[in-house]
């Protein structure tokens, strides 16, 4: 479909656009020839009404809805670009790049549902981009000179200083950012920059006017996100090359392979010299670890990953960034290699950096932020259990700021808190309960914002049978007295089975006050049962002074409210974890971290423990083709990550002695794992599917008995772990063995999978005889942000959307499935059309006629998904994890049936934990162009279905929708939110 003939023709006398008032802003517009014209209205008025004439041909013109319709749409064209570059009282204000007013043109027509104009308006623009792309080939002008003869010549400002834009070298810039892509067009990277420059632009304006002009074309083609990335890397080359040197200097990619060894040195001194790198880096060999330098990797990031990098994670100084990415890696290898002995540090971190450079492994944020710097704080995941004391609560939430200061994510127990209305016998009076300590904590995550940058970030958990469970439940609500909300704060249940089966039984469920049952806390299991009872039958006699008996279906129905309309709490399963956990000879889990991934014991007070995990995640794409998974590839690198892994507790600042304490004493990691969705893509497998839940099997047994042996062998090289003796390990007890515990615990109410394909008997041995170094290995932490960077899906996480606007602190970015990208193109498919489709459809190709069944299963986004399907893996993977995982569940239409279910099944499947409830609404997706976008694809509104619905009997009432300023369930993709990166 084209609108050009329409173009071409005369508009009917009726539809010519009423001339308006003259403009009340002095808008100009910066034409693609580089000269200035007025801003008309009018023009856009008839870009519009042609654009419905080409749909609808001339019986649309008989209309009288035509005439209000353009006049709103060109009335919301114009809003924005005059709000954008209009400047009242000012006669030369920054004109407005014409392909700008396109986009705005593009997106009011999606926006306005009138998806079939802004295809043809689409397809308009793609018919004469080509063509003035075919008559600048044909210009021997164009091509032969930088400066077309009566072009005016435009400047750049640097330091007051006015100096000619230099076309030649964009041009070359832009051919060395394209060269060696396919679908990448240096002409078209050259003709957008251009259209973007203006006289007087600044040098920094100029710097970035390429890399803004390439962000657009990437829903077309998303190899442009590699070509913006590689002009970002250009911009940082010359503001860290500069920086370091003393004067400014550039350098091509090609340049870097001869400057980067040279450069790496003086980086090292200039960060020793700002008091930023630890000065035990001098140490190393610095000459051989810059040979080591892989500077070819610099073209390796899409354009989400550099700018992140760029922005949260590269060493800065006065806020100029002085680190490259590679010296970036190099860094993180050399702090982690403080921990070997001296004479190996050279080959370690030459070893760590490979790892690293080659995204086949990443250390999480942490490790990322502060590895090799002087305050090298490089744990991920601190868990600290709450005293039932003043001096104690305060003393905790101290904790909480000081671990929060260097990036950390803070599981806080608060359960042995008393509830209201116990006796304080130190005032004689009575307690007013946890909410007002959890407000307290809950200001404090935000006013302890991790150095700037990212926000604090806490979750309380809390057992059900905490008398104050009703208002806990309530912290996260929008409605209520604000005094007892906790709007910034996580919170989670950490569940028994009792609770779970007195639901199913549709028994009753007493409350307490956990200074009258102090026990209940440590207790988990079959005493757990044991001592509940017995404590519901001292309240039955009158023996109790704070309880209170409810049907547990309903305070598991209002549970399911809550989270239906909030996404909290999580629910967590405190009798798995604890039952499976290898170190229940030594403590009690009490509460799991921020991601729900970490279960580690912890104690209370000055002398106890705080939990601390160290976690790092392989890359599972890197490390799978066609075929399946390259085991030997993954043995290498588990093997050297594990080591890395481990050398973080030693090399680790600790903010609180608790932490190093237990983190010593216990050496915990987390091994995790990334880009599971795209390995499923590699081999032809759809995420809803058998084969899925399977290849999840499979792959993690490898990954923990990769794991578990390399941490055996260095307990050979340094030793067992201080608390080995009595462990599961000890035993030669392994996670696939401990199922047995579990199931045994509930009378067989266990479904878990005990299958296995590898040799588990040789490894117990191994484990018995080696010893452990570690009293944990694996944990499958969120990803959000470490992927970004790798460049592939976050964690477990199958497709949010194939085409969508990730918003994250860095910005907004258009991220688009290039395996699906590319399948569509060898099939065909892939067009201008297509792009406009998803946007429609908002990433699904489910409406999309088209588009082969096969390819619908096998791209299939996250609310497409069954979510049982979601638990089937989990449960799967679980039973090779020593720890737990992030395991979101996304619903597009959640209702009490569906929660009760998926919950329960969870439950009974033997998974760990659970974590964001995620689900979106249908009246709240704002569609974009992406192109300049002022909305952003993934902004949905995620509300309470307006429906009913029963289980069993457990009936969920009606919630009201939240507005789309304040969603409901999970703000996926919230730029604040830890989970999110």
């Amino acid at each position: 479909m084209s609108i050009t003939p329409v173009a071409e023709a005369a508009l009917p006398s009726d539809l010519i656009p009423t001339p308006s008032a003259p403009q009340a802003l002095p808008l100009r517009v910066l034409r693609r020839d580089g000269t200035i014209a007025a801003f008309d209205a009018d023009r856009i008025a008839v870009a519009i009404t042609k654009a419905f004439l080409a749909v609808g041909g001339s019986a649309v013109g008989q209309s009288a809805k035509l005439r209000t319709e353009v006049a709103k749409l060109t009335e919301a064209v114009v809003v924005p670009l005059a709000a954008r570059y209009g400047d009242v009282g000012r006669e030369s204000v920054r004109p407005i790049p014409l392909e700008q007013i396109q986009d705005q043109v593009e997106l009011q027509l999606m926006r306005g549902g009138h998806v079939e104009e802004a295809r043809a308006y689409i397809l308009y623009r793609e018919e004469h981009r080509k063509a003035r792309q075919l008559r600048a080939a044909e210009s021997a002008d164009v091509a032969g000179s930088a400066e077309p003869t009566g072009r005016r010549i435009l400047h750049s400002t640097r330091n007051g200083l006015r100096t000619p834009i230099d076309l030649a070298a964009l041009r070359a810039i832009a051919e060395e950012a394209c060269a060696g892509l396919s679908d990448g067009d240096a002409a078209t990277v050259f003709e957008r920059t251009e259209i973007a420059l203006y006289d007087g632009m600044s040098e920094r304006e100029l710097d970035q006017a390429p890399i803004l002009a390439v962000r657009e074309l990437v829903e077309v083609e998303p190899n442009y996100s590699a070509v913006a990335a590689r002009l970002l890397a250009g911009v940082l080359r010359t503001e860290a090359l500069s920086h370091v040197a003393g004067v400014r200097e550039q350098a091509t990619a090609a340049q870097m392979a001869d400057r980067y060894p040279s450069y790496f040195a003086d980086y090292i001194a200039h960060g020793i010299a700002t008091e930023q790198l630890d000065p035990a880096l001098a140490g190393f060999d610095l000459a051989a670890l810059g040979a080591v330098l892989q500077p070819d990797r610099d073209l390796d990031f899409t354009y989400l990953g550099l700018q992140t990098l760029y922005d949260r994670y590269l060493l800065h100084d006065g806020g100029v960034r002085y680190e490259l990415p590679q010296a970036f890696y190099m860094r993180i290898a050399m702090g982690l290699a403080l921990g070997e002995a001296e004479a190996d540090r050279d080959v370690r971190a030459a070893e760590f950096y490979a790892l690293l450079a080659s995204h086949r492994f990443m250390c999480s944020t942490p490790t990322l932020f502060n590895a090799g710097t002087t305050r090298a704080q490089l744990s991920s995941c601190f868990l600290t259990t709450v005293p039932d004391d003043l001096d104690g609560i305060f003393s905790a939430v101290r904790d909480n700021a000081l671990l929060a200061k260097y990036s950390g994510g803070i599981g806080n127990d608060w359960t042995p808190v008393r509830g209201i209305g116990a006796h304080i016998k130190g005032t004689n009076g009575k307690s007013l309960g946890i909410v007002p300590f959890l407000k307290v904590a809950n200001d404090t995550a935000v006013a302890v914002n991790q150095g700037g940058k990212r926000k604090g970030a806490v979750c309380a958990y809390l057992e059900p049978w905490h008398i104050d469970i009703e208002e806990f439940l309530d912290l996260r609500r929008n409605t209520g007295d604000d005094r007892r909300r906790t709007h910034d704060m996580n919170i989670a249940l950490w569940v028994p089975d009792l609770f779970v089966q007195r639901v199913e039984e549709r028994g009753q469920w007493t409350l307490f006050s956990p200074d009258e049952t102090p026990d209940l806390h440590d207790l988990y299991g079959a005493e757990f049962a044991a001592r509940y009872v017995e404590y519901e039958a001292a309240a039955a006699r009158g023996e109790m002074q704070v309880h209170r008996t409810v049907p547990a279906v309903d305070l598991w129905r209002r549970t399911l409210t809550v989270l239906f309309e909030t996404g909290h709490p999580w629910i967590c399963f405190k009798d798995a974890c604890n039952l499976r956990s290898p170190q229940q000879h030594d403590g009690v889990v009490h509460s799991s971290n921020l991601c729900t991934e970490i279960t580690l014991n912890t104690s209370p007070g000055p002398d106890g423990e705080v939990a601390v995990c160290n976690l790092g995640s392989v890359n599972l794409a890197a490390h799978t083709g066609p075929d399946g998974v390259d085991a030997e590839a993954l043995r290498a690198t588990v093997r050297t990550a594990v080591r890395m892994l481990d050398n973080v507790i030693d090399v680790n600042m600790y903010t609180i002695p608790q932490a190093k304490r237990a983190n010593q004493r216990h050496r915990p990691i987390g091994l995790g794992l990334m880009g599971f969705a795209d390995a499923l893509v590699i081999q032809d497998i759809a995420y809803a599917s058998d084969e899925a839940v399977e290849f999840a099997d499979s792959s993690m047994e490898m990954l923990s008995h990769f794991a578990i042996r390399a941490s055996s062998d260095l307990a050979v090289e340094r030793g067992k772990y201080a608390s080995f003796d009595g462990s599961l390990w000890s035993r030669g007890v392994l996670p696939i063995d401990s199922i047995r515990l579990l199931a045994d615990a509930r009378g067989g109410d266990l479904d878990q999978d005990t299958s296995y394909r590898l040799d588990w008997d040789a490894l117990r041995s191994v484990v018995r005889h080696q010893g452990m170094r570690n009293s944990n290995v694996m944990a499958i932490a969120p990803t959000a942000t470490i992927s970004n960077i790798v460049g592939v899906t976050q964690s477990i996480e199958p497709f949010y959307r194939n085409l969508y606007v990730k918003a994250n602190m860095s910005g907004n970015f258009t991220v688009m499935n290039t395996h699906l990208v590319d399948e569509l193109k060898a099939r065909g498919l892939w067009d201008e059309v297509m792009v406009a489709d998803l946007k429609f459809y908002d990433g699904s190709l489910a409406p999309i006629d088209r588009v082969p069944a096969d390819v619908k299963e096998r791209y299939a986004t996250a609310f497409e998904i069954d979510g049982s399907f979601l638990v089937q893996a989990a449960s799967r993977r679980q039973k090779w994890i020593d720890q737990a995982q992030s395991l979101n569940l996304y619903m597009a239409e959640p209702s009490g049936r569906a929660l009760d279910e998926i919950y329960r099944l969870a439950w009974r499947l033997g998974v760990k934990t659970t974590y964001y409830l995620r689900s979106t609404s249908k009246t709240h997706v704002e569609k974009s162009t992406l192109r300049g976008t002022d909305g952003r694809l993934n902004a949905v509104a995620a509300t309470a279905m307006p429906t009913a619905a029963a289980s069993n009997g457990v009936v969920v009432p009606v919630a009201e929708p939240a507005a789309v300023e304040n969603p409901a369930v999970c703000a996926i993709l919230d730029p604040e939110c830890e989970a999110c990166q």
